[in-house]
């Protein structure tokens, strides 16, 4: 049975070997419409894909920043030893992202805390956080920040309860002796 296909007043007809015209009911073709789509909505979906581990947040504008003689990916691994060598245990490392932070670090019980929860002294207690990123070839910006949190409230974000640690306080005095041993051990 062969059909032909035609035009008849602007719209497609199937002609049948009886002779008889009926308009098609076959739709637009989409599959463009479709692919740009779909394209388009797995770019997005790409774009949202964290492509780091690092946190959302850059460091607060009181962190201290300073240029080593080695590449992040070997510096990471230094700093981590160093922080847990003076008893702070490491949260989170990634050699990758050229990340370091630290769990709640008691600074007058030297004992840690992980998570969000109660840390006890509030004021006693603070988070270091490092971010190495590439400088000039075979150099890092080592940036550290250390802060500690002046009240806790479960229905907000940490970081959001979050502030600097004054100068002189011994969490500053820990993020210098950390800087001084990466500036000793790496040069600048």
């Amino acid at each position: 049975m062969r059909t032909d296909l035609g035009r008849s007043d602007g719209k497609a007809v199937r002609r049948s070997p009886s002779g008889f015209d009926r308009p098609t009911a076959r739709p637009p073709d989409r599959w463009p419409v479709r692919l740009t789509a779909l394209t388009a909505l797995t770019a997005v979906v790409a774009a949202c894909a964290p492509g780091t581990t690092r946190p959302s947040f850059l460091p607060y504008p009181e962190a201290v920043m300073v240029i080593l003689g080695g590449p992040p990916e070997r510096v990471t691994p230094q700093v981590s030893a160093w922080l847990a060598g003076e008893g702070l245990k490491v949260e989170w490392m990634s050699v990758q992202d050229g990340y370091v932070e630290t769990a709640w670090f008691n600074t007058r019980t030297h004992e840690s805390t992980l998570g969000m929860g109660d840390v006890g002294d509030l004021q006693a207690n603070v988070k270091v956080r490092c971010w190495l990123d590439p400088d000039q070839p075979g150099k890092s910006r080592f940036t550290t920040e250390v802060v500690y949190r002046p009240l806790l409230d479960p229905s907000r974000d940490e970081r959001d309860l979050e502030l600097a640690v004054p100068a002189g306080s011994d969490g500053a005095r820990l993020a210098e002796r950390l800087r001084e041993a990466m500036k000793t051990k790496f040069g600048s």
